[in-house]
């Protein structure tokens, strides 16, 4: 067997891709030295790694293995170069965070800016996921740490808080609903909204609620990040749901109405989680104490 870490981390970029077009190019290599090297791969044990089909590649189960020991693997040479970084100039490390929509628009990029500058030695790679999908990364080692909303289960992850992240309807002043009760997330589904991007965590997380309630979201239109719904809203174009944090960075006054969401999904704290803080390596464990430490900048 004659691996190397550019083989291992071209085949997770590949996986993760669902081909390998995309992989070679995640991995920046033709796609000709990507094929080959994955040929080399599987003739050493004799065995193939992936299945094709007409959506792309899979997993064999030799390919899952393979996957977890890769992520293991690279995540160990990754904390070798960290503990060796501070006797090398000019030679980095990066933390792997995963986070939602709310926390890497609301809460991330101040704290995360101050904490570049106080770790020159340090790059951060900042992705955005659903909460499941974090959970996911995170037991399979494919990332440090992660943000999450409370509503997904984190029981074998090591978790602390880290924001309050309730969610509300805002709606035009003259909308039919802004009159009377608060509705119900149901019976907004009847009416117009303002979605985010579709690729976005929270968008898919409010299109798997309206499921639940077997309705779908009547979108007819998405903005490009919590500013842009919002500014669509006051101008009259439907509903949007949104959280707390960001409305109230608004000025008061603004031409929309804002309304509790009674729905136990709408009351979400956001966790900070890994497999384990104790394992984490040790650039990564000074951006959890960062995170834990910084204040409480809900408005």
């Amino acid at each position: 067997m004659h691996f190397d870490l550019i083989d291992l981390k071209l085949y997770l970029n590949i996986l993760d891709a669902g081909n390998i077009t995309a992989g070679a190019a995640s991995s920046h290599l033709s796609l000709a030295a990507a094929s080959a090297r994955i040929r080399a791969m599987e003739a050493s044990l004799g065995t193939a790694f992936f299945e094709r089909g007409r959506r792309g590649i899979s997993p064999t189960p030799a390919g899952k293995a393979l996957a977890q020991h890769a992520r293991v693997l690279l995540q160990q040479a990754e904390r070798l170069q960290q503990d060796l970084a501070e006797y090398a100039k000019g030679v980095k490390g990066q933390v792997r965070l995963l986070c939602n929509t709310t926390a890497i628009s609301e809460y991330l990029p101040e704290l995360l800016a101050d904490f570049l500058c106080e770790h020159p030695n340090l790059d951060i790679d900042l992705q955005e996921l659903p909460s499941l999908r974090i959970t996911h990364a995170l037991r399979q080692g494919a990332a440090d740490l992660g943000i999450v909303s409370d509503a997904v289960d984190t029981h074998d992850l090591d978790t602390q808080a880290f924001r309050d992240d309730p969610l509300v309807l805002i709606m035009p002043s003259d909308h039919p609903l802004a009159e009377g009760e608060a509705p119900n997330f149901s019976q907004t589904l009847a009416h117009d909204y303002v979605g985010l991007n579709a690729n976005s965590a929270l968008a898919i997380y409010l299109e798997e609620q309206a499921l639940h309630a077997g309705l779908r979201m009547q979108i007819r239109i998405r903005a490009d990040g919590f500013d842009g719904a919002i500014r669509m809203v006051t101008h009259g174009a439907g509903l949007a749901i949104v959280p707390l944090a960001a409305v109230e960075r608004w000025a008061s006054g603004q031409a929309f109405k804002r309304l509790a969401l009674n729905e136990p999904w709408a009351q979400r704290k956001l966790l900070l989680c890994a497999r384990s803080f104790d394992a984490l390596p040790r650039y990564a464990k000074a951006l959890l104490e960062a995170l834990s430490k910084a204040p409480d900048t809900t408005p």
